[in-house]
């Protein structure tokens, strides 16, 4: 049975041969030009209505700007401009903390994410971790991105299959790809990870002392700085902490980085040293610190000091 065919059929005009087949082509629809625009004009406006309800305050921004070049010109944009540096520079100045957290840290997590969005395809195809499923590639979710000063954060939402162990194998062509010096893999949970990217070494000099803080709280005790160059924080209210290590690996710096912490609820009575090791004695103290101390000696000393003091009052 001869099959049916639809379309239309081209007559070719300069072929010589007769016995030619045919060329078939499906039937062309000329859409007006009214139609296109109107389209396309609805589809930039959803995109607007779309961004504006996803980022209002970049769109009511955006939306003040364009009223004040069309009422003021740009004289009125230039005093606004200049306006919001001597803002941000006053408020980096006085409150750095609270700039940080609201303007530096944001700022640093967008580019850095977009960054890695851009590099991403490229470098999970060329690492083996782009898996092909019937016909189609599939890549692993890139999720958010943490950045500090030495360290990206990278949550990764595996494809179904994948484990931890593909990308640890890989783990120098992702340092490599992304323009790190290492890359660490942490499992958060089951079907995601984590990839800490080491952008700078925070331990490549020393770490110089925290400064003792006015009000010590025991939930937080901020006793150093951890690779990634964040406060490093100890909870000693309701829970023991156990300190283990070869000799030479700064045990005893942490305790003394703990009671120099502590120093202003030593002083004031609501803490004490119970017990304190001879051996640690003036471990980056000052003589007057360890004299406001005055660590106690083992409870053994103390027993015997206790007996001695009865034979006397027997005697």
């Amino acid at each position: 049975m001869r099959k049916v065919v639809t379309g239309s059929q081209v007559a070719q005009l300069r072929n010589p041969d007769p016995f030619a087949v045919p060329a078939w082509r499906s039937p062309v629809y000329r859409t007006p030009g009214w139609i296109v625009i109107v389209a396309q004009l609805a589809r930039v406006l959803w995109r607007l209505a779309r961004f504006a309800r996803r980022h209002p305050l970049a769109a009511a921004v955006t939306a003040l700007v364009g009223w004040l070049y069309v009422t003021a010109g740009w004289p009125a944009l230039a005093i606004l401009a200049g306006s919001a540096v001597l803002v941000l520079a006053v408020w980096r100045w006085h409150w750095p903390v609270s700039f940080s957290r609201w303007i530096t840290i944001p700022a640093r997590n967008r580019w850095r994410g977009w960054r890695y969005r851009r590099r991403w395809p490229s470098v999970m195809t060329i690492s083996g971790l782009a898996e092909l499923y019937q016909a189609r590639v599939l890549l692993p979710v890139l999720g958010k991105v943490t950045a500090t000063r030495h360290v990206d954060r990278v949550a990764v939402r595996l494809v179904s299959g994948q484990s931890p162990e593909d990308f640890a194998h890989v783990a120098d062509n992702l340092a490599h790809g992304f323009g790190a010096m290492l890359c660490r893999i942490r499992e958060a949970r089951r079907g995601s990870l984590v990839l800490e990217f080491v952008r700078k070494d925070a331990l490549a000099a020393p770490v110089p002392a925290l400064p003792i803080p006015a009000r010590v709280d025991f939930a937080a005790l901020p006793v150093g700085r951890c690779e990634d160059g964040m406060p490093w924080s100890i909870r000693l209210r309701g829970t023991h902490l156990l300190l283990a290590g070869s000799t030479g690996a700064g045990k005893a710096s942490l305790i003394w980085g703990m009671i120099r912490a502590l120093l202003p609820a030593l002083l004031d009575g609501t803490a004490r040293v119970w017990g304190a090791d001879p051996q640690t004695d003036g471990a980056g103290l000052r003589p007057d610190h360890l004299q406001a101390l005055r660590p106690l000696r083992s409870r053994r000393a103390g027993h015997r000091r206790h007996a001695r003091r009865r034979r006397r009052g027997d005697a």
